[in-house]
């Protein structure tokens, strides 16, 4: 009987080490093993259970505000506290702002190597992806410039040692160059499509990652800032100009972030796991 030892396993949120026996063709039993222990349950240990959300979230920097939801939610369960209307879908707007942000970077930023070759991209040709972007209705239609840049890009993070192919390409990938091209020229979209999306996390929760603003029975939005009346070199990073989330302007913020996060979403992420996901139907 062998045993299989995969440790790390790669593009997963913390350490992980898998084993498994082969006696044959079919495994006959597994183990998994979270090795990165951080203690943060020792840590909250004797901690007032109203302070517990900001310390529990911190268990990771990617799903921070998850982690808080959870913890907060816990606390006003065992205690039957009922919170506002206007908490719980401020709640809401940032869980499903997180929600979404996970599904589009897990998708370009850790599962796609699984999927496309970075190596075989780089040799796509920039004028056959545009017709091939054409020829499958890729939105936006970009221009053999787009690609050519995206390459150049890509091409500049695989010398500088990101993961990728640099050899010859593997059997297992079927996604053709050109379409390896124009997702991974969207990857580098959704870099700059989480801007947007942290800007709306910032607004609801006072910081990305870790939002500030979970309270046990509510929320915590703060007000316009005034600032206190000091010199500008004692407190320089007042902004006095400010304005709450919950107010016209900010509410009107809110709703435009939203609407940049849904067409990136519906536009790019969707066609993209759908043109990839072609190519590994039994997947």
């Amino acid at each position: 009987m062998s045993r299989v030892v995969i440790d790390p396993v790669s593009r997963v949120g913390g350490h992980l080490r898998v084993e498994v026996e082969v006696p044959g063709p079919v495994a006959s039993d597994a183990w998994v093993s979270g090795t990165s222990f951080r203690g943060i349950e020792r840590i909250l240990t004797g901690r007032d259970p109203r302070d517990a959300w900001l310390l529990a979230e911190r268990i990771c920097g990617r799903c921070s505000g998850i982690h808080g939801l959870a913890s907060v939610r816990a606390v006003e369960r065992a205690f039957g506290i009922a919170i506002p209307t206007n908490a719980r879908l401020v709640r809401n707007l940032l869980a499903a702002t997180q929600f979404v942000v996970d599904h589009v970077l897990h998708f370009y930023q850790l599962q796609l190597a699984d999927w496309v070759d970075l190596g075989s991209a780089l040799r796509a040709d920039a004028a056959a992806t545009v017709a091939f972007a054409r020829a499958h209705d890729i939105a936006g239609q970009p221009d053999a410039a787009y690609f050519e840049r995206a390459r150049d890009r890509l091409a500049a993070l695989l010398s500088a040692g990101a993961a990728g192919s640099t050899g010859g390409r593997h059997p297992a990938y079927r996604v053709p160059p050109e379409a390896e091209l124009i997702v991974l020229a969207h990857s580098l979209e959704a870099l700059d499509w989480i801007r947007a999306v942290a800007h709306l996390q910032v607004l609801l929760g006072g910081k990305e990652p870790h939002p500030q603003t979970f309270l046990v029975g509510g929320m915590a939005l703060a007000p316009a800032w005034g600032g206190p009346t000091r010199s500008a070199a004692e407190h320089p990073q007042v902004d006095h100009t400010t304005y709450p989330v919950l107010s016209a302007r900010g509410l009107a913020d809110v709703q435009q972030l939203i609407g940049q996060v849904q067409r990136f979403v519906r536009e790019v992420y969707l066609p993209d796991v759908l043109l990839v996901a072609g190519y590994y139907e039994e997947w």
